[in-house]
């Protein structure tokens, strides 16, 4: 009887850690998920067969329970990445020091596969900490694991993303549609695509020790994107461009709050725009990527007058 490969994915409980433990259980791996919040993962477990899908507790900052969480496992992928620090130094502790404590334990037990999700615009020299730390990380990864796969996505939407739903809640409870930095431009990519070149980099031979940039067919700006999510909610908003002081002072002050809408480094990001500029993108996996426009109106409909409840594309 053939034995199941075990894969550890750290973050596995998050927007697109769910579908890649889903993708990884119906190839018949058992999946280990190794994060903090070990109630999420539980919810998981129907993803698979009775022990197939197994919540594990473990923290990118422990040596301990990342050793653990790596052992016996043939395949690793780090899907961990925090948009703002709680205390100052958690972007180095976790996307830099974290990436690479992952990488150099899963060397150490053996695994033969390892993918690391980063995002587009990593740079250790970068002026965001955010970026520098996403560059930092990588090159760890690298130095410790040097067949590790490193993909970049822009920034990735589905059903549940904290994007296009989060300017569709905007949409239906301002009179205006505020605009920050309105000329820079992304490139989202479906969070199923980003799962399917996860499956991809631990499949494919030829990804080893590469990185890839992922994004959508369409490139867009970010009026494009207010314009695209007030055409599909229905509502008529007049774009009215911030002033550079004013959203300065809300990035400081939104530093004080739990859960911040906009910090001064996300302000620094903004400013840079988030396409894909490698070769080695989607294509190069061989994944054809899925169009805004087929996926996000089915879930902005939530934000019409009245609301509208109808399938969701995954």
């Amino acid at each position: 009887m053939m034995m199941r490969q075990v894969a550890t994915v750290f973050g596995g409980a998050g927007f697109i850690g769910r579908h890649v433990v889903q993708r990884l259980a119906r190839q018949g791996h058992v999946v280990r998920i190794a994060g903090r919040d070990t109630e999420r993962a539980h919810r998981l477990r129907t993803q698979g067969d009775v022990a197939q899908v197994v919540p594990v507790s473990a923290s990118v900052t422990d040596e301990g329970s990342v050793a653990r969480a790596v052992a016996g496992a043939s395949i690793v992928v780090n899907l961990v990445g925090i948009l703002f620090e709680r205390r100052p130094g958690d972007f180095g502790r976790i996307q830099a020091e974290g990436a690479g404590r992952i990488a150099r334990l899963a060397a150490a037990a053996g695994v033969s596969r390892l993918v690391h999700v980063s995002a587009i615009g990593a740079d250790p020299a970068a002026e965001s900490r955010y970026a520098r730390s996403k560059g930092e990380g990588e090159a760890a990864v690298l130095a410790a694991f040097p067949g590790a796969t490193i993909l970049r996505p822009s920034l990735v939407f589905g059903p549940d993303d904290q994007f296009f739903n989060r300017f569709g809640a905007l949409a239906a409870a301002l009179p205006f549609m505020p605009v920050v930095e309105g000329g820079t431009r992304f490139q989202p990519v479906h969070v199923g695509d980003v799962a399917d070149a996860v499956m991809a980099a631990i499949e494919r031979d030829d990804t080893a020790g590469r990185i890839f940039e992922l994004g959508g067919p369409r490139v867009m700006t970010m009026r494009e994107v207010l314009e695209f999510v007030l055409e599909h909610t229905h509502r008529r908003r007049r774009l009215v461009a911030l002033p550079e002081w004013l959203v300065s002072l809300q990035a400081r002050l939104g530093e004080w709050l739990p859960t911040p809408p906009l910090t001064r480094d996300q302000l620094i990001m903004l400013r840079r725009d988030n396409v894909v500029t490698a070769a080695d993108d989607l294509g190069a996996l061989g994944i054809q990527p899925k169009a805004v426009e087929a996926v996000v109106p089915a879930y902005l409909a939530r934000f019409r007058r009245g609301g509208v409840r109808q399938a969701v594309p995954l």
